[in-house]
């Protein structure tokens, strides 16, 4: 088309014209049509129609007339034959939790995100008690019903369409295209996706290259390129250390803070006299906790029984914080408790359940602080087994603060200044008591599986300063032993006066599970009966048999993995790797939200106050536990990316650099490997394990050679080359530096196979390359090719 030789000038936009139309007394004039729009919200042409008696003609006018409304911007239009008042939301409708307000309030908008006319925001009320779902985020879609108060519109919640909308943690990257034009690109930091997104919207020019952000996808699927996206808030930028945990928070929607309600609550909060409470300040309670613990939910005091009839036996005090004096029942402390489920702790910070004026304050059992609490009197005979407990609701005031170290040191024979004074009254006494519980743990059988942890060291900076194995202390087993016998005793007596609670369950393993399980051990000439039922005693015959043998951490991962994930419940399935009929958590108040519940139950049953467990909370243990098992777990996939993101890091540098590992996963695509002096985990792609093709062994959990049958197989150590480190995403690459174990002589020669990279076979016997697979046989003529030729011949 021909340009025209002038610039055309912009004319300003007209108003649209009023419709001629005949003269009809039946048509409303047009501000009794917005009065009825404004009262009704939205109506529709056949409702206004039929309210003012209009028909044939009329109706068709009216249509007009609606139009010429809405595009003179007096009256939206929101559907085909549906019109609304300007301002006003429709009864009901879907719509987007588009922001949260300094004192946490959720804010709501109704309609389609590219609308160009948005409707107003809506305040979202508070839940009913009687709402059981989990309550809305930022970002999630729900249905809800609008009202129109004095201090405007507000909505009240249906139902949660689509909790959890889907967000994007990424890094920007900025780059200049050929006519001038800046290019915004988004680099997902997930492993799994690894998406790219091109950044739209508003606001772009403030980037800058390495900023990390939160974005969410926008639009539909794209057929080709990357998907477009709109970010929605910068958190940081990619060569901050700190960034590792921030990234972690956001990429699984971990709630950051509190909203002002809680806050000014957990202020206002007040410590309670000694009142109805049983006074246990003249028992010498410690807390022994990391030398970096800032809350200490929980205090011990042991003696000998002087019971004549339990020779041998001893009294063991565990002392609680009295969490649920605080953090009572529907408050907005409670609610943000519930929401959070749990603390979320990484290298650098903690994401606390509770506001920090309670969790490192009023709850915390602070040395010679007076504390709330509830705390149970266990008594145990000289076998270790626990027979007689009984639960107060007390004052205590702790005697001393330890650290692990400090308490191990001391009953080693080198103590403190302050620990010196306590060896002979406090410290042994509790050891005495923690060889009797040993010998009743001994008599139980746990689980003896062999997980070991490791300790990031940062400097002020947030930079990695070492990695290191964290040590196994007596001290430490010998608070864990009490504190498993507390959880004990808390489950035993709230199933004792019939009062629901949230159990810690930890079922046995399937049947699907124990075979494979056997089945692996046949590869190694060891016996597993597939039949027989699972029990602890077994596993730990097979793991304490085989500890000093060439396969113990094989067998180890091996076991590890036949068992199942831990969970909360209202229903008890008792906890196998404990091997206890009854469990639940009740010793960590500040940090789970499981046993807040678990102290109301005991409140409740115990009839040791009015802030007791709810009928409420009764009727929804169910859905609580469902949700706070969920919030664990993304607790647990957060702490873990933060750490591999600092360790990757910290390895960033040492490319090229061998170290020691173990295999400790394998898969058709490659293998995956711990470091032994970091705990650093990565992968060997099995396209780099040289030009044999490897299969994937499920029942050996190996990869073989077809040609060669080497192997290399799961609990394998090995030697490897850092390849690649990638801090935004945590991943590590290695190289293979070792060589794999030999052919078995008698294991049964592999399955015709396709190299991984070539899709060349290879003959089972000889080895020898085969045909390519997918190719035609000789003499192959496609369909198209014979219609050409017969084409041809005419």
């Amino acid at each position: 088309m021909a340009m025209s030789k002038f610039p055309r000038v912009p004319r300003a936009a007209k108003p649209p014209k009023s419709p001629v139309t005949k003269v009809s007394r039946g048509v409303p004039d047009d501000q009794t049509l917005l009065d009825a729009l404004v009262a009704n919200r939205e109506l529709d042409v056949g409702d206004l129609a039929k309210q003012f008696g209009l028909k044939g003609d009329d109706r068709r006018l009216l249509r007009q007339r609606l139009k010429y409304l809405s595009e003179a911007g007096h009256l939206d239009k929101r559907g085909r034959k549906t019109f609304g008042a300007v301002g006003a939301l429709p009864d009901t409708g879907v719509c987007e939790v588009v922001e949260a307000d300094i004192d946490g309030e959720l804010w709501v908008q109704w309609g389609k995100p590219d609308e160009k006319v948005k409707a107003p925001l809506a305040r979202l009320a508070p839940l009913k008690e009687t709402t059981v779902q989990t309550p809305p985020a930022v970002g999630d879609r729900i249905f809800a019903r609008f009202e129109k108060t004095s201090d405007g519109w507000v909505a009240h919640l249906i139902k949660v369409l689509d909790q959890g909308a889907p967000k994007v943690v990424g890094v920007v990257r900025i780059s200049r295209q050929r006519k001038g034009a800046t290019e915004y690109r988004l680099e997902s930091v997930s492993r799994k996706t690894r998406e790219n997104y091109i950044l739209t919207g508003q606001g772009l020019d403030a980037l800058e290259d390495g900023d990390v952000v939160v974005a969410a996808p926008v639009g539909g699927i794209t057929r080709y390129g990357p998907k477009p996206a709109k970010v929605i808030e910068v958190i940081g930028k990619e060569d901050e250390p700190k960034v590792a945990s921030i990234m972690s928070i956001h990429s699984h929607g971990l709630s950051i803070g509190f909203n002002a309600d809680t806050e000014l609550e957990a202020k206002s909060a007040k410590a309670p006299g000694l009142g109805k409470r049983t006074d246990l300040r003249d028992l010498p309670f410690i807390t022994i906790d990391p030398s970096d613990a800032k809350d200490h939910d929980d205090a011990v005091y042991a003696h000998r029984d002087e019971d004549e009839a339990n020779p041998g036996g001893y009294i063991v005090w565990v002392a609680i914080a009295d969490v649920a004096h605080y953090v009572t029942p529907g408050s907005s402390l409670d609610k943000d408790a519930r929401d959070k489920g749990n603390s979320t702790y990484f290298p650098d910070r903690v994401e606390p359940m509770l506001p920090h004026v309670l969790s490192s304050g009023l709850c915390s059992l602070q040395e010679s602080e007076n504390r709330a609490t509830l705390a149970v009197r266990m008594v145990f005979n000289a076998a270790g087994k626990k027979i007689g407990h009984k639960f107060v609701r007390g004052l205590m005031r702790s005697a001393a603060k330890l650290s692990y170290e400090q308490a191990q040191a001391a009953i080693d024979g080198n103590p403190d200044d302050k620990t010196g004074p306590l060896v002979e009254t406090l410290i042994k006494p509790l050891w005495e008591a923690h060889a009797c519980l040993t010998r009743g743990r001994n008599i139980r059988q746990p689980l003896h599986i062999n997980s070991p942890e490791r300790k990031i060291t940062l400097d002020a900076d947030g930079k990695v300063v070492k990695i290191e194995p964290r040590v196994s202390l007596d001290a430490m087993q010998l608070i864990e032993e009490m504190m498993i016998q507390a959880n004990v005793s808390a489950a035993e007596t709230l199933e004792k006066h019939k009062t629901p609670l949230i159990f810690r369950v930890h079922e046995a393993p399937s049947l699907e599970k124990i075979g494979n399980l056997a089945d692996f051990l046949a590869t190694l000439g060891l016996p597993w009966t597939k039949g027989e039922p699972p029990r602890t005693e077994r596993f730990n015959a097979l793991l304490d048999g085989q500890k000093d043998g060439p396969h113990a951490e094989i067998i180890n991962e091996v076991v590890l993995r036949t068992q199942m994930q831990a969970h909360y419940s209202p229903e008890n399935y008792g906890h196998f790797g404990l091997n206890l009929d009854n469990y639940a958590h009740f010793t960590s108040p500040i940090r789970r939200y499981a046993d807040l519940v678990v102290h109301r139950g005991l409140i409740r049953a115990l009839k040791l106050g009015d802030d007791g467990l709810t009928d409420y909370e009764i009727k929804t243990l169910k859905d609580t536990a469902e949700h706070i098992t969920e919030t664990e777990r993304r607790s647990m996939k957060a702490e873990r990316e933060a750490i591999e993101r600092y360790i990757a890091a910290f390895l960033q540098d040492k490319v090229g650099a061998t170290f020691q590992g173990r295999i400790v996963g394998v898969t058709r695509f490659g293998l995956f490997v711990k470091l032994s002096e970091t705990g650093a985990d990565g992968i060997i792609p099995v396209s780099s394990l040289g030009n044999d093709y490897f299969v994937h062994d499920d029942v050996q959990h190996a990869l073989i050679g077809q040609r060669s049958g080497e192997r290399w197989r799961l609990g394998t150590n090995i030697e490897v080359e850092l390849m690649e480190a990638m801090p935004i995403t945590g991943g590590l690459v290695f190289k293979m530096l070792s060589e794999p174990e030999a052919a078995d002589p008698y294991a049964p020669r592999a399955r015709l196979g396709v190299r991984a990279r070539t899709g060349q076979a290879f003959q089972p016997r000889t080895g020898k390359p085969g045909p390519k697979t997918g190719g035609r046989p000789k003499g192959f003529i496609p369909q198209g090719a014979k219609n050409a030729k017969k084409k041809k011949k005419r």
